[in-house]
């Protein structure tokens, strides 16, 4: 039986290892091996610089690991994340707010360290996977038909399929140089993006907000999102790119989140009850590495995650792109990891990576702080996405879900070439719109009413 280890016990290479360890129902070994030592309860993981930052799990990156761990939801539900509808969310763009209350998408709302936890607890309880914590890798070698993987003890390890799930800190462009493989052309879109972010104590019952989310823009590059979390808590981050990435100091904090076009997470921030320091997180580039046009890929190796596709983590698609990756290893695992095969499941899972690829870095294109600029498609496409999110800024239910369920990956960008909405947006040329949303009104109970904004 093959012998497969991955390389970083991050969530895609927990999820990789629960895919590739029961497919074809073959409850196959497969070793994790992290080079940080076992967490403790409700820390970020060092080898995690993200991980005290709030994370949004989109919807089809939940059913993916459902579909992968289908006692998580309840193991999550049981341990304090908040399960809400997006369609609750009080969303705010340049053009105003989106409809509160149409019902969307379920998701559960929780901090890092609570979702890797249970994950790896319950990745650690399949038959055949190991997880070796404090195992660092330092090199990668292919001999004969068989890996060796050396550690930072000095010991080795062999085995005949080697997954690379360790992230942006990878080290495969190197050891496949020493192979004499590659080098994989490599894409980045920096938009210098950067991430502050404060653990809060009460604040409003989840069942009354679900959470509030304020975007940037090229005009005003300033945006937050602020969601509750297990314990009672709530996670508030601000977002900036270039020199308006928000600060470390706690009442610099504050004060930034009272410049965002609309004073929400200001609000929601005072009606906790106490913050903790202030985390800061700047490594947010995306990142492409193009292994799947590599000449002469060896057998055997396959990168995921932020290995292979790093994404802004403002949009949110990390986790769940790792999540259909592993879905995709626990279909199309072959039963001989030859070339040809090896090449095919490379193909396979860069695929997962298009949209979302396409999506973050058509946006970020767009922001003056990124070097570049878009090409034509990625102009026209953009310059519609907005206008459909003007038209649900104006009431229209269809536009609404047509943007929903193309952020959570739930259906085709297509969506939104719905000719319904094509005619509703050639109205709206001839001046027949509908009235924007108002401000959602339960945030109204966050301030005294003298105080909010109007619209």
């Amino acid at each position: 039986m093959q012998r497969v280890i991955v390389i970083g016990a991050s969530l895609a290479g927990l999820l990789a290892a629960a895919g590739i360890s029961d497919a074809g129902g073959a409850n196959r070994p497969v070793t994790v091996l992290d080079r940080d030592p076992t967490p403790v309860d409700g820390t970020a993981r060092p080898g995690v610089p993200q991980g005290r930052q709030p994370h949004v799990l989109l919807r089809r990156g939940l059913l993916a690991l459902q579909e992968l761990l289908p006692d998580l939801r309840p193991a999550l539900l049981a341990r304090g994340a908040v399960p809400l509808d997006t369609g609750d969310l009080a969303w705010r763009d340049v053009t105003g707010w989106a409809l509160h209350g149409e019902p969307a998408h379920e998701i559960l709302s929780l901090t890092r360290p609570l979702l890797e936890a249970v994950v790896a607890e319950q990745v650690g309880a399949l038959p055949g996977v190991t997880i070796r914590r404090g195992a660092a890798v330092t090199d990668l070698r292919r001999v004969g038909r068989s890996w060796q993987i050396r550690l930072d003890d000095g010991s080795t390890l062999t085995a005949d399929v080697v997954v690379d799930a360790s992230g942006r800190s990878s080290r495969l462009p190197q050891w496949l140089a020493g192979m004499g493989v590659g080098p994989a052309d490599e894409t980045v879109v920096d938009a210098r993006l950067g991430y502050s972010c404060r653990l809060y104590a009460g604040g409003p019952d989840p069942r009354e907000l679900a959470g509030v989310v304020v975007l940037s823009d090229p005009t005003l590059p300033k945006g937050g999102i602020g969601l509750p979390v297990e314990n009672g808590g709530w996670i508030i981050a601000a977002t900036g790119t270039g020199d308006c990435r928000p600060p470390r100091d706690e009442a610099e904090f504050d004060a930034y989140l009272t410049g965002l076009r609309d004073p929400a997470l200001a609000d929601l921030a005072a009606s906790c009850t106490g913050g903790g320091p202030v985390a800061v997180h700047r490594q947010t580039a995306n990142r492409r590495r193009a292994y799947d046009q590599v000449p002469h890929w060896p057998a055997g190796l396959l990168p995921v995650g932020d290995a292979m596709c790093a994404f802004n983590p403002v949009y949110g698609q990390g986790i769940t792109v790792a999540a259909l990756q592993a879905t995709t290893l626990r279909r199309e695992w072959p039963a001989r990891m030859d070339p040809a095969a090896t090449r095919k499941l490379l193909s396979r899972l860069t695929s997962t990576t298009a949209l979302p690829w396409a999506m973050a870095v058509g946006e970020d294109l767009r922001f003056p702080t990124t070097p570049g600029s878009q090409g034509l498609v990625q102009q026209l496409t953009g310059a519609w996405a907005r206008e459909v999110g003007r038209l649900g800024v104006h009431g229209d239910r269809r536009a609404t879900r047509a943007l929903t369920t193309t952020y959570h990956l739930m259906g085709s960008p297509l969506a939104m070439l719905d000719p319904r909405l094509v005619l509703r947006a050639g109205l709206d040329l001839v001046g027949v719109r509908g009235a924007p949303n108002p401000r959602p009104a339960v945030l109204e109970t966050l301030v005294e009413p003298a105080h909010a904004p109007a619209g």
